[in-house]
């Protein structure tokens, strides 16, 4: 089929690279994102607007609350789903969660229930949720969005196409196959050594976009890489589910058998049974940390078999030193506050296993390596984009001539793809600053402006796109850049005016949270106009030469 190896290669890296380039686009950039996750919930809801808390007292705060929640009306709809339509039945609370992070000001609560009535599954459960503020116990509302934690988080390794889990799925496949062309693109880069160092931003379109596309791509090639690994490691369990298919009876049994190893009671005894201070044994727990030289907070406290004698209380430190996701464990008797189970190391595998997962979702403390991540997140957006530009640029005078579309529509979802996003994510902080704060679902509405500012920038696009089809440059690029630097600084000046946090109180008095985030909406507007101004200048004074523009090496093996 092709003369050589790297031809074929070059064929695969330029089709499947357009193909899922579009989901790649949507990892990249929300994955960048979601490094500050915490911080972009802070600006969306001003409440939480106050430094991170420690684990309040659970016996004081924490169990009042606790014994109040109920199931979500998520989960219940979820189980009655299960149970071909029937109202749940379940116990009282079986089980007690909570979990923070070094940049969560509020604590998220967990709550979980038995469904008595499904004979299909005699495990099932349902869950409830809830926010609280840790300095005085107060629930925060229940419908509003985070906008960081909850939506772009998410988005960046499910797309939200939840149903059979088929958004998990395409970006696995677009994962697997980024790996695939990040090994065709050293295939079929002779000169890649020179490519890190050459970037031509006044030559021709075309010539610029393909120099950016390799330079972005040798650059951030490592951080590549391994995001894309590490990504496909996270969600193994997903793409290989041997453990709830085919082998669900074994892997039931192995985790009974872990439990019993532990000292872990595995289900509950049935038999009533007070719990002692959780208090005193979370000090006890970070006094044991401390002899391990592993001082620290707690990142998340649990209690099973709620008021059973089988009851145990599991206490994990914060994993805010290192890389490692987890931290170990150390359990409690929940009855008598005695240590069952201080964890030790992990093995070489599990080690492995927690680095690499820590290294994807880096909860660990570090603000320059987060910003590092930040900069490879865009760096894969840049390449990606100029990917897409390059290909259109090479093939749209051709397909003028022969008087076909299809570099139009390229181009069209190339804009939605690059720009529809960014004026997507911007929107929905602008909806968030302008929406009623008593609106009834109003992270619902959110999410509503963010699907339909998306569906708009392709509509724009899909409209906009017709000069291509004469080998112009689409307005749609530009016009969409200003879209997004006035929707930015809209979203800046809505802060302002909504909730008096202003850039000059916010930096004065070092909440950086809230700072960052106006900040980084007015670099994006800035950037977003320079671009717009380049764009325009270059619809003025395009030319189309009779040969062609590129005629290199480079270009003939994106041929």
């Amino acid at each position: 089929m092709f003369s050589s190896f790297r031809l074929s290669m070059t064929w695969m890296h330029t089709w499947v690279g357009l193909v899922l380039g579009y989901v790649l686009m949507v990892c990249f950039f929300f994955g960048a994102l979601s490094v500050f996750d915490r911080e972009i919930d802070r600006w969306a809801i001003p409440e939480t607007r106050f430094e991170p808390q420690t684990l309040p007292s659970y016996d004081t705060m924490l169990r009042p609350i606790f014994e109040q929640m109920q199931p979500s009306r998520e989960s219940l709809e979820e189980a009655s789903a299960r149970i071909g339509g029937k109202t749940p039945e379940f116990t009282p609370a079986a089980g007690f969660g909570a979990y923070t992070t070094h940049r969560d000001p509020v604590l998220e609560l967990y709550s979980e229930y038995h469904v008595t009535n499904n004979p299909a599954d005699p495990h099932d459960h349902v869950y409830g949720y809830a926010t609280i503020d840790p300095r005085t116990g107060r629930q925060l509302p229940d419908d509003q969005l985070k906008i960081g934690s909850e939506f772009f988080y998410p988005l960046h390794f499910s797309l939200h196409f939840e149903w059979l889990d088929i958004g998990y799925w395409l970006v696995g496949i677009a994962a697997l196959v980024m790996l695939a062309a990040l090994v065709s693109g050293v295939v079929i880069h002779r000169k890649i050594f020179r490519e890190f160092f050459t970037f031509r931003p006044n030559k021709q379109t075309q010539r610029s976009a393909l120099d950016l596309h390799n330079l972005t791509g040798v650059v951030g090639l490592p951080f590549h890489f391994f995001f894309a690994l590490t990504g496909l490691i996270v969600f193994a369990g997903i793409y290989f589910p041997v453990g709830h298919t085919m082998l669900e009876p074994v892997h039931e049994l192995h985790e009974q058998r872990e439990a019993a190893a532990k000292g872990l009671a595995f289900d509950p005894a049935g038999v009533p049974a007070p719990i002692a201070s959780v208090d005193a044994m979370v000090e006890e727990a970070k006094r044991r940390w401390a002899a391990r030289d592993m001082s620290g907070e707690v990142g998340y406290l649990g209690v099973t078999h709620v008021g059973d004698a089988n009851s145990y209380v599991s206490v994990y430190r914060a994993g805010t030193d290192r890389v490692t996701l987890t931290g170990q464990g150390i359990h409690f008797n929940a009855t008598t506050g005695a240590v069952i189970l201080e964890e030790p190391s992990p093995s070489a595998v599990e080690g492995i296993t927690d680095f690499m997962t820590g290294l994807h979702l880096q909860h660990f403390r570090h603000w320059m390596l987060r910003w590092l991540y930040v900069m490879g997140g865009l760096a894969g957006c840049a390449c990606i984009a100029t990917g897409f530009i390059f290909f259109v640029e090479k093939r749209k005078r051709q397909h003028a001539k022969a008087g076909v579309s299809g570099a139009r529509w390229a181009d069209a979802m190339a804009v939605t793809a690059v720009t529809g996003m960014v004026i997507a994510a911007v929107a929905i902080l602008v909806g968030n600053r302008l929406l009623p704060a008593g609106l009834a679902d109003r992270g619902v509405w959110e999410e509503r402006i963010f699907w339909f500012a998306w569906l708009a920038a392709l509509l724009h696009a899909a409209w906009r796109s017709a000069p291509v089809q004469q080998a112009r440059i689409a307005p749609a690029w530009r016009e969409q850049c200003w879209a997004i630097a006035v929707l930015a600084v809209a979203a800046v000046l809505l802060n302002w005016i909504t909730t008096g946090d202003h850039l000059i109180r916010t930096i004065g008095e070092g909440y950086w949270p809230v700072a960052g985030v106006d900040l980084s909406l007015l670099v994006s507007a800035a950037i977003a106009a320079f671009a717009a101004r380049k764009l325009r200048l270059r619809e003025l004074t395009a030319t189309q030469p009779a040969g062609r523009t590129v005629d290199t090496a480079a270009e003939a093996a994106h041929a």
